[in-house]
């Protein structure tokens, strides 16, 4: 399967479902891709963008520490493909080894652990969205309200 590395552009919450979506780029092209995430992954993913340390470990920081703890390292994230409305994907460790797991939990360990984000093209066509360089005040206009946010505000 075919890959696309991606960097993560942030995390909003969509209005009116009150939702939050993590946005996704694909690096050196126009696509991205929204992907519809949980209000604790949503911030756990943006403490990690943030680089927030909670005085407590959240789960995603003690992933983290399990694997480093047990020797190895994720040595990457792959989304794969969207199947009835549900998004997959893998985090890829340095044995070789694949896990399933859903891209906000890949999403929010990849970040903390440094490890590249990829999405498969097969998930592009299925739900990436196309937006020319152009239209780079609307994702500028994204980028701000990002900076406006805190982690906080997708908590209950």
């Amino acid at each position: 399967m075919n890959y696309q590395l991606v960097e993560v552009v942030g995390v909003r919450v969509e209005m009116p479902s009150n939702q939050p979506i993590v946005l996704l780029k694909e690096v050196g092209g126009i696509r991205y891709l929204p992907i519809w995430v949980g209000a604790t992954e949503a911030t756990a993913i943006a403490f990690a963008q943030q680089g927030l340390v909670p005085p407590r470990p959240l789960t995603h920081d003690l992933m983290k520490n399990i694997v480093s703890d047990l020797g190895s390292k994720v040595k990457g994230v792959q989304l794969t493909e969207l199947l009835d409305g549900v998004f997959y994907s893998n985090i890829l460790f340095e044995s070789g080894i694949e896990v399933s797991a859903r891209p906000s939990d890949s999403i929010a360990l990849a970040i903390r652990c440094g490890a590249p984000i990829e999405a498969s093209e097969k998930l592009f066509e299925a739900a990436g969205i196309e937006i020319p360089d152009q239209a780079d005040d609307e994702v500028e206009a994204f980028r701000e309200f990002l900076d406006q946010i805190n982690p906080e505000d997708f908590l209950g």
